[in-house]
């Protein structure tokens, strides 16, 4: 009778670096290694005057007069500055046709991956996971409704951001409800917000001069 023999070669398994495991034959003599293309860090530089945080009042949209709402924004870079890392906190008093509003919302802006300029991604206190197209220039910021994972459904928001001055700028949010146009939501004035220089600390007080060594006060 014949007989039949499989053999089967050791198998050695190494962890390498990293976490990686690489599994083989103890003939093998050096692992391969894997590098992962890392995608082209945005050109940010068009956001260099809105970086920062800034607050101020929400404005009547028809007179442009203060109004007793308020917005905190904070603009600022992040992971590593492949991404923007937008933070907005707004408070709303209750208007003609609209209810009092508070609402947190945050979101990443990075390159369009599929177009040019930037989309802007964010999750709001709401609940809402909103997407939007952003257009940026030396005095605008427009981000323009892209739809998203969960959007307000049937409505649709723009806001704009305009530099008025040096650390002063406005920013203008639109509302189109299902079927209609948009209409001015709310709109803001906003400053840069300074940091507070810390103290000076307290002089210290003057000791008085010993005398020479060997002299002593008159006698």
């Amino acid at each position: 009778m014949r007989r039949t023999w499989i053999f089967s070669a050791p198998l050695v398994i190494l962890l390498l670096p990293g976490g990686s495991v690489f599994a083989g034959s103890q003939k093998d003599k050096a692992p391969p290694t894997y590098d992962i293309p890392l995608p082209a860090r945005p050109d940010f530089s068009p956001f260099a005057w809105v970086i920062g945080d800034w607050a101020g009042h929400t404005t009547d949209p028809a007179t442009g007069k203060d109004t007793k709402g308020e917005v905190h924004l904070s603009i600022s870079y992040a992971l590593d500055k492949r991404f923007l890392l937008i933070h907005e906190e707004v408070s709303l008093p209750a208007g003609k046709t609209s209810p009092a509003l508070h609402e947190i919302w945050t979101g990443f802006v990075n390159a369009d991956p599929v177009g040019t300029g930037f989309v802007l991604r964010s999750f709001s206190s709401t609940g809402f996971i909103s997407e939007y197209h952003v257009t940026v220039s030396d005095d605008h910021v427009s981000f323009d409704p892209q739809g998203g994972a969960n959007p307000p459904r049937g409505f649709l928001f723009r806001r704009e951001i305009a530099r008025l001055a040096q650390g002063f700028f406005s920013e203008k949010v639109e509302v189109a409800p299902p079927g209609g146009a948009f209409f001015p939501y709310y709109g803001a004035k906003l400053t840069a917000v300074l940091e507070a220089k810390p103290p000076a600390p307290p002089a210290a007080a003057q000791q008085p001069a010993s005398p020479p060594s060997g002299q002593h006060g008159a006698p």
